[in-house]
């Protein structure tokens, strides 16, 4: 089970607040503009969600991946392992 669920501001609404509160899922997702009352949102965690974007983006370069050509599950979880391996490859050798 997650500690903390990171979203998007268009996830905001009470309906996701009060089901991930229930089960035991801290909200990260900072409020949109036109909501009356405060919610506090943990903008430090929230950076953290600019990570794992660019990573998604970085593993989307492969064409397998953005498409998804691949039917099984386990030949697309593969795949994800040689972008992963691909891109830190990369990352280890200019270093």
């Amino acid at each position: 089970m997650p500690d903390a669920l990171i979203a998007h501001k268009a996830y905001d609404s009470d309906a996701i607040r009060t089901d991930l509160k229930s089960r035991g899922i801290r909200p990260v997702i900072p409020p949109r503009c036109n909501r009356k009352a405060a919610i506090r949102w943990n903008r430090r965690l929230y950076r953290q969600r600019n990570c794992i974007e660019r990573m998604f983006g970085h593993l989307k370069i492969n064409r397998a991946i953005a498409t998804r050509y691949d039917k099984l599950a386990e030949s697309f979880l593969g795949m994800l392992y040689l972008a992963a391996a691909r891109y830190w490859l990369k990352v280890v050798h200019t270093a």
